[in-house]
């Protein structure tokens, strides 16, 4: 039977993640706290020239009579994807053999908060 340590101090919690003083569980993935060195966060941007090229070409279609309906549904779109196209944001953690992205999500304030915990956990064991 597994469980958690008797002393165990958790840090964070929820149903992705735990963050205790000696581990740090992710869905996929349990890391010791005294292999992580380090903790992040990191931005991952998305490429958006696609979505940039079809504004352009549908803008520019736009003023063709014969292709103007067609020009408006690349804009259209175009915009669309630019609107929908959100940067994720990833806990960053550097071990002893590298670095590692270990949760991405669109929510800043959620890898914040685990990286956050991390960082206490990393304190607290000295």
């Amino acid at each position: 039977m597994e469980g958690p340590l008797q002393n165990e101090v958790t840090f964070y919690q929820d149903v992705n993640v735990t963050v205790t003083q000696s581990r740090y569980v992710t869905n996929s993935k349990t890391y010791a706290m005294r292999n992580i060195s380090s903790v992040h966060i990191f931005e991952i941007i998305k490429n958006r020239t696609l979505p940039i090229i079809m504004v352009i070409i549908g803008f520019l279609m736009l003023f063709s009579e014969s292709s103007r309906i067609l020009g408006f549904i690349l804009f259209a779109l175009g915009i669309l994807i630019l609107v929908l196209t959100k940067n994720e944001f990833t806990v960053r953690i550097s071990t002893n053999a590298g670095e590692v992205n270990s949760i991405v999500s669109k929510d800043r304030l959620y890898v914040q908060n685990i990286v956050n915990a991390l960082n206490d956990a990393i304190v607290y064991r000295g």
